[in-house]
């Protein structure tokens, strides 16, 4: 079936619109060949048609030529909308993953029911309410663990070293806290990490300021590594905690002008003059950018991390029909100085071929409020940037394998205690132990220079060079082939701190990882070497 003939579902029961609305002949013309193709589907094709999962499929069809983010919710998936605009839903409160057939429980929330219960990270889920989970992908998992509030379920689930067990779980609402961990980090510099902008976002963020000062907080960093939005509200909100009442935040425009929209500042700030620095990386998205942007742009904080995603679109939803919701895109946003953010362009593309960056010689350069030069068009880029270190592949091949995670499970079931988050280091016997355990493992990867190396060889054969140096090559080839237990050696400290932070995690949770990946966050302590130096704090915000 083809994709033409799937957007004729979706009008294939109203197929009448405002023609005030639409864009006259070629729309309406459209609309009607869609219903009559959808008509003749039902009324002639061999087999009988699911109308709402080919409907699902047309529409999915129709807006994905748009861009990510115009979305529809169908009446039964409306909890993933709920989840993205409140961070509500009814639940046992557990991240999953899938490893080969079958869905683990990968993080019990703490102080919900999963934890409450005694989930834990590892167990993998047998079946739920008695209907197996094998093989069943983990949206489907996750779909049988969610529920009203108040209902039962019962997980069977399989724990390494205890065998087969059943729970039995009453659901709650579940409220994925938009400040999952907020704290000081020295007897001056007080951290808050923000996961997202839901309608609680700034709200959250005073309480964990007030709270913060009440300890003697007189410098903030403010984290937003991996804060893909929210809220174009909220953001504005935490914006003018640190900026004067008046200042515009942020601006909207869209090709329907009731949407060019101007906000700005509302209140007095309960924060004017503390040091701020904004922590960002790839992940920062949207929301994110608009607060990093708008404060980079007053010159009121110090952006330090890496380059933003860069997401300049602004979405609102629109109700439909049997309960069902349309997000659709429907403006550019833009921050103080009057540059966009957006990095791609989605539609003006050839259909089917990916989005562009938008060319470097269409950027533009605006200013910042003391002057400072700044770029549209590639996300926020920061004032201080911290290039991280790529992982090694062994590393990476350990996490994707799961080796990590089910090394942890093993460790947590044969370790009733550690030393607290952020204390905690592996011995020297117990990362042995880890040592021995990888080498069992069957798998293999390769290295960066051992690609580039046989690249140079296919490159080298096909100008007859390669005879030439072929000994040499080999020589190469054997010191840069992979072997486990030399990198186990050679990357332990970057290994240690992935293993210790996933085992943190099973005994502190979520706030357990956090702290503990203070040890290793350049980061983070780049952040608080800006603050601690004010000197290079007032340098870098009134730099020409």
């Amino acid at each position: 079936m083809t994709k033409h003939i799937l957007f004729a579902l979706i009008f294939g029961f109203s197929p009448l619109i405002s023609t005030a609305q639409s864009s006259g002949f070629e729309v309406l013309k459209n609309l009607e060949i869609m219903s009559q193709v959808y008509e003749h589907l039902d009324l002639y094709f061999v087999d009988e048609p699911q109308p709402a999962t080919l409907s699902k499929r047309a529409i999915d069809a129709m807006l994905k030529e748009l861009d990510p983010y115009t979305i529809y919710y169908h009446e039964s998936n409306i909890e993933d909308y709920r989840l993205l605009t409140t961070g509500q839903y009814g639940g046992i409160g557990a991240l999953i993953r899938q490893i080969g057939d079958y869905t683990y429980i990968a993080e019990p929330y703490e102080g919900n029911p999963a934890q409450k219960n005694g989930l834990r990270a590892g167990d993998k889920i047998l079946s739920i309410d008695g209907k197996s989970m094998a093989k069943k992908p983990s949206d489907d998992v996750s779909s049988a663990l969610k529920g009203p509030k108040g209902t039962t379920i019962a997980v069977e689930i399989e724990r390494f070293g205890e065998g087969v067990k059943t729970i039995s779980i009453t659901r709650d609402e579940i409220k994925l806290p938009d400040v999952p961990y907020f704290g000081m980090l020295d007897k001056k510099i007080g951290y808050i990490k923000l996961n997202g902008f839901t309608q609680t976002a700034s709200a959250d963020v005073y309480s964990a300021m007030q709270k913060l000062e009440s300890d003697g907080m007189e410098e903030l960093v403010l984290d937003l590594r991996g804060n893909g939005g929210g809220l174009l509200i909220e953001a504005a909100k935490i914006v003018n905690f640190f900026v004067p009442k008046n200042q515009v935040v942020v601006t909207t425009k869209g090709r329907i002008k009731d949407e060019n929209r101007i906000y700005n500042t509302l209140t007095d700030p309960v924060a004017p003059n503390i040091p701020l620095t904004v922590l960002i990386d790839a992940g920062s998205a949207s929301a994110s950018e608009i607060v990093a942007g708008s404060l980079q742009d007053m010159d009121r904080a110090v952006i330090v991390g890496e380059t933003s995603f860069g997401k300049g679109l602004v979405q609102r939803t629109y109700d439909l029909k049997y309960g069902s919701k349309l997000k659709v895109t429907i403006a550019k946003y833009y921050t103080p100085s009057g540059r966009c953010v957006q990095r791609l362009e989605y539609y003006d593309k050839e259909t089917g071929s990916n989005p562009k960056e938008i060319a470097d010689s269409l950027l533009k350069t605006f200013k910042t409020k003391n002057g400072r030069v700044v770029k549209d068009g590639r996300g926020i880029e920061p004032d201080v940037k911290v290039e991280l270190p790529e992982l090694s592949k062994l590393s990476v091949q350990m996490i994707t394998k799961d080796l990590i995670f089910n090394y942890a499970t093993e460790f947590a079931s044969q370790n009733k205690s550690i030393a607290k988050a952020g204390k905690f280091k592996l011995s020297d016997v117990e990362y042995t132990a880890f040592k021995q355990y990888v080498m069992k493992q069957d798998f293999d990867y390769t290295t960066t220079s051992e690609e580039q190396l046989k690249k140079i060889k296919t490159s080298a054969e096909k100008e007859g060079y390669f005879k030439d140096i072929e000994s040499e090559y080999q020589a190469m080839l054997t010191k840069l082939t992979p072997s486990k237990e030399r990198d186990l050696d050679k990357f332990q400290e970057e290994i240690r701190q992935i293993l210790e932070n996933e085992i943190v995690s099973r005994y502190y949770y979520q706030n357990g990882r956090t702290v503990d990946s203070f040890k290793n966050d350049p980061i983070l302590q780049k952040a608080k070497e800006v603050l601690m130096d004010h000197s290079l704090y007032q340098k870098i915000l009134n730099a020409p």
